[in-house]
């Protein structure tokens, strides 16, 4: 398959350090969209929302998406990436989407582990805010994540066992 593997999920459900070890099990490149639009923009994404607004951050988000049509690579995208336009559709029409599903308490005892500063809709929330938070968004966004072609349990599925879905997914679509 010559088309772009994305990986989507809820922030925090390991997309950028899973999408790592993917890529250099599978032997190809790997691009996180946020890294590369925080190159290009020359600011953090919080930064960025701060000044610009949510609307611009995904307008941009959504060009640079777009770059990556034909791109060979695996792909993170950001959390809110499948949900704002037709991303996911794109997604799904040019490239593999694999999902990386976690329950909300999963979510939230790694979410509560890192800086939810950095992360612009989070920020200020803690505890049972942040559970509430992490609940109501995935509900909204599993709609979008559930059209992905391929899920796993990110907490129980090895990078072999992602790597032969993956494969399998390949060789069945052919």
């Amino acid at each position: 398959m010559n088309r772009p593997i994305f990986i989507v999920g809820f922030m925090g459900s390991g997309k950028t350090t899973l999408g790592k070890k993917i890529a250099a099990a599978m032997g190809r490149t790997f691009i996180d969209l946020d890294h590369e639009i925080v190159a290009h923009i020359g600011m953090s994404i919080p930064e960025y929302f701060k000044a610009f607004g949510e609307s611009n951050f995904r307008e941009l988000e959504r060009e640079f998406l777009r770059k990556q049509k034909g791109n060979n690579a695996i792909i993170s995208t950001g959390g809110g990436t499948p949900c704002f336009f037709d991303n996911m559709q794109w997604i799904t029409q040019n490239g593999l989407a694999l999902y990386l599903e976690h329950s909300p308490k999963s979510l939230w005892s790694r979410l509560s582990q890192s800086d939810v500063n950095k992360r612009p809709v989070l920020k200020g929330l803690n505890g049972e805010e942040l559970l509430t938070f992490i609940e109501t968004k995935l509900e909204d966004r599993a709609p979008f994540y559930n059209q992905s072609q391929l899920k796993v349990d990110q907490m129980h599925t090895s990078i072999e066992q992602i790597v032969q879905l993956i494969n399998n997914y390949k060789t069945d679509s052919v």
